[in-house]
Parts: C-alpha cells; structure tokens; sequence
C-alpha cells in the first residue's frame, strides 16, 4: 500500500495534526516517514534593512534554520517516541514547487497535509493544499 509516507510540516497545528496522524499511519503500515518543511524568502525588505548591517540577511537565514532544525528535531523525537524513525528535509523557495520536487525525488508514496477548521484565511490557505493535490505525484490526505 504505502511504502513512504512524507508530511508537509512546519510550526502551524495543522501540521502537528497532520504528523501525528503519519505516525500512526506508518506504524501500521510499516512505512517510512518523512518530513518536508518549506522554508520561505527572506521578505524583501530586508535587503533594505541590509543597507544598516549588511550581515543581517545572513543572520536571518540562519536564525530561521536554526528555528527549523530545532522544529525538525521535536518532530524526530515524536517518532522515535512512536518507534519509527524520521527523515527531515528542509527546502527553500515555493512551497508547491519545494514539496513537489522532493516527492518525485524520494519517491513518496502519500503525502499528508494539515487542514485548517473554519479558518477566516481557508480560501487564501486552500489554495496551496489544492494546488499539491493537483501537481503531487502521489495520493494526497488531508487532516483535520
């Protein structure tokens, strides 16, 4: 059925939810689990904030990986709780584009997405989650 299991996953609840749930499902299907976390472009006014410290873009992306490994790491230690192990894997850029390629790259049997409940920003947030499950090239789940 499912061999590998990837879930986009970051900070939200949603996401939290939608690993929770993986882990179950990889527990009971024997599968691997993985994570895909997006991490976005620096806004773009921080090139004008570069002008004052022209280190600060690079301090930024460093505190933001470090933000996401740390993130990455507590999902680990969830899985490993659960006795599976995890694979993290974090990627710049579109988060469409990002969690695509790495499916196609890794071979992903599902990919499992968080969902928000009654979210005033549901249209605007839809649009992503539709757009994965039109171009992922595996079976997409939803979680509430």
């Amino acid at each position: 059925m499912f061999r590998k299991i990837a879930v986009a996953y970051n900070e939200s609840a949603e996401a939290q939810r939608a690993l929770a749930s993986a882990i179950q499902l990889a527990r009971s299907v024997n599968a691997e689990l993985e994570t895909i976390t997006v991490m976005a472009e620096l806004p773009s006014y921080t090139t004008f904030a570069s002008a004052a410290d022209p280190a600060l873009p690079q301090v930024l992306k460093t505190d933001r990986i470090e933000f996401y490994d740390d993130l990455q790491e507590r999902a680990r230690v969830l899985a490993r709780h659960n006795g599976l192990e995890l694979q993290s894997h974090l990627v710049e850029g579109s988060a469409v584009d990002g969690i695509v390629k790495l499916l196609r790259a890794h071979k992903a049997d599902l990919l499992v997405v968080g969902l928000h409940q009654r979210d005033l920003f549901i249209a605007r947030l839809w649009s992503t989650v539709y757009e994965l499950a039109q171009e992922a090239p595996c079976s997409v789940l939803g979680v509430h």
